[in-house]
């Protein structure tokens, strides 16, 4: 089943080639807001123009087929033509968090074999200095670099990879994430519907994560148009919302909290453009999913999954047509196979996802050393637990990785999360273990409190003994104003645990 739509990609072939070419070329494909100043608008005929420039470029410079291009760069219109036209090349696309310590950035260029560098203004001083680099903007080299004319895009091997994309690497050095053509074509194409041409999606996530990087070239193969953030920033997405009258966001949940966090001016600016919110990538509060809807009443809003190991069709609409319960993430996706694996290996209604579908990863790049993450059928263990209901809805409860063990209780802290964040007065949770003498560990909890609300940390605890089990309670309880957030604007846990252990150190 799953092999056999692997190859149903439509007419496409090679991942950087999607651009329609009998659809209005002057159509405007890309708004991009960052750049060195000016708003620039390119249509589809100057993007296409700009991914053939960069291949021919390649191909002249002496590059090879197979050989990886790294990309270290805000959001703006040249990272999607280098994306491209890398890819059109036949060479492989290397997408970087720039947001990594430049030693994090440096081994990833040495892992990845990188033979050339686009990168913005900004992250130059990034870049080591025995690599060549092509700097976008103003001042950079990269329209030099382009040799404009025609050029035919490589047809790419079954399973050759497209691009690297490398993970966060919290609990350890990153990993190159290697993804073929075929299974990204799969992904857009299962995305793609009729009637897409008309959004205008706002892209404030990092193109470098697969959220942003996936959507950008949905945008594309549907002759949408896409509004390029540089980066995040909650005013700046707002006001783009209307300038823009952008129909479509996407985001992971911090992003939304901290837009709504921005009262004043959310309720001065017309949002009715916005008809459709996908939040993925991070676990969705009730109260968050509440905020949303009362805050953009016209919108559809979407709890999405998924994973840069298997891409982001997961889940879907129910076969029957049932409404999807609001926490929950949908029914399994047609093109994918699922199953839930308990503690004993036993297929069962809660567990660990494993999952088959052809956006599977190849593998990872150059890590002999990490265990693949595949059953010996070829299912993907993606780490994440998850119940399903009745109608077969799906519903995220929390990472394996991020559970911990109290007093002999498993506790996931998304679940503790979602019951502090019931409380009327709560707008963010987010909990983390500390150590304990007696229990090995046990929860604590950063709470940032609604506007003009002033709950006590006891009240807090309370109202969790009240609603959760009384080994989930966390045991101290800190205000804050906002959470940190790591590079892919999810919660930082890692620095969030390191201040809970400073905290209780200073408290004891």
């Amino acid at each position: 089943m799953v092999a056999a739509m692997a190859a149903s990609t439509g007419p496409f072939t090679n991942l950087g080639d999607m651009i329609v070419r009998d659809r209005d070329p002057a159509k405007t494909a890309v708004i991009d807001l960052g750049g060195e100043g000016s708003v620039r608008e390119f249509t589809y005929a100057q993007i296409n123009a700009m991914a053939q420039a960069v291949a021919r470029a390649l191909v002249r410079r002496g590059l090879k087929r197979g050989d990886r291009v790294a990309i270290l760069s805000a959001n703006r219109a040249e990272f999607l033509g280098a994306y491209f036209g890398i890819m059109r090349a036949g060479l492989v696309a290397v997408p970087v968090n720039f947001k990594f310590p430049r030693q994090t950035i440096h081994f990833i260029f040495r892992d990845a074999g990188v033979r050339l560098i686009f990168c913005d203004v900004s992250r130059a001083q990034d870049c080591p200095g025995e690599l060549p680099r092509i700097q976008f903007g103003d001042k950079g080299d990269f329209d030099s670099f382009l040799v404009p004319g025609a050029f035919v895009a490589i047809v790419p091997r079954p399973d050759e990879a497209a691009m690297f994309l490398y993970t966060s690497g919290s609990t350890g050095v990153p990993k190159g994430v290697v993804l073929s053509h075929q299974s990204h074509i799969w992904v857009a194409m299962m995305r793609l519907e009729p009637g897409l041409e008309r959004h205008r999606y706002l892209i404030a996530a990092p193109l470098y994560h697969m959220n942003a990087l996936a959507l950008s070239v949905l945008g594309c193969v549907a002759h949408a148009t896409n509004v390029l953030l540089p980066q995040f920033d909650a005013r700046a997405y707002i006001e783009a919302i209307e300038r823009y009258r952008c129909t479509w966001l996407t985001a992971v949940p911090p992003m939304i909290a901290m837009m709504l966090r921005e009262q004043d001016l959310m309720a001065r600016t017309d949002l009715s453009s916005v008809e459709f919110v996908r939040m993925g990538s991070a676990p969705v509060s009730q109260s968050l999913m509440l905020a949303l809807h009362r805050a953009l009443p016209q919108a559809k809003v979407t709890n999405a999954y998924g994973t840069t190991e298997a891409g982001p069709v997961v889940f879907g609409p129910h076969p029957k047509g049932l409404p999807q319960p609001e926490m929950s993430v949908g029914y399994r996706h047609m093109g994918v196979l699922m199953r839930l694996v308990d503690a004993a290996g036993r297929h069962a209604d809660q567990g660990v996802l494993e999952m088959q579908c052809p956006a599977l990863m190849l593998g990872y790049h150059n890590r002999p050393d990490v265990k693949p993450p595949f059953t010996s059928d070829r299912f993907y263990i993606t780490g994440d637990v998850f119940r399903r209901d009745a109608d077969g809805f799906y519903y995220f409860v929390g990472r394996t990785d991020d559970m911990f063990v109290s007093g002999g209780e498993n506790i996931y802290p998304t679940d503790v999360e979602r019951v502090l964040e019931r409380h009327p007065d709560v707008a963010q949770a987010a909990v983390v273990p500390i150590d304990d003498e007696i229990k090995g560990q046990k929860p604590v909890a950063f709470v940032i409190r609604k506007p003009g609300r002033s709950p006590s940390d006891n009240d807090i605890k309370q109202f969790a003994l009240a609603n959760a089990p009384a080994y989930e309670h966390p045991r101290f309880v800190w205000f804050v104003d906002e959470l940190p957030l790591a590079s892919t604007n999810k919660v930082d846990r890692v620095a969030l645990r390191k201040d809970a252990a400073k905290r209780v150190g200073g408290e004891s």
